[in-house]
């Protein structure tokens, strides 16, 4: 079989398409493997925020999981600092590491 069919290389062998075509192609192929943020109701966010207190208050440990298009990602840590104005938090993963993570980033 010739390289030019193996993987993307018909498309990176080919000299006549048009780089606003390539890139649509791509986007096209990155946009498959999206998915939507999940919908929570109001219950689901007062559970968010009541472990948020929770570990703020009394230093507990948490997990915190975020939404990502493509891959969720999952957090441990203790919540410092709450900003309701913004609603974010400042999640503290380890010894002088730490994050800031909007809250409607979080789904449980």
């Amino acid at each position: 079989m010739s390289k030019k069919l193996e993987g993307n290389g018909l498309w990176e062998s080919s000299r006549m398409m048009l780089p606003e075509r390539k890139e649509a192609i791509i986007r096209l192929q990155l946009q498959e493997g999206r998915k939507d943020r999940p919908t929570l109701d109001r219950q689901e966010f007062e559970l968010i925020e009541q472990a948020l207190a929770e570990s703020f208050h009394e230093h507990r440990t948490i997990t915190v999981r975020l939404f990502d298009e493509y891959e969720d990602t999952e957090l441990i840590g203790i919540v410092v600092l709450i900003h309701t104005f913004r609603r974010e938090i400042k999640l503290s993963i380890a010894e002088g590491d730490w994050r800031w993570i909007k809250i409607d980033d979080m789904f449980h």
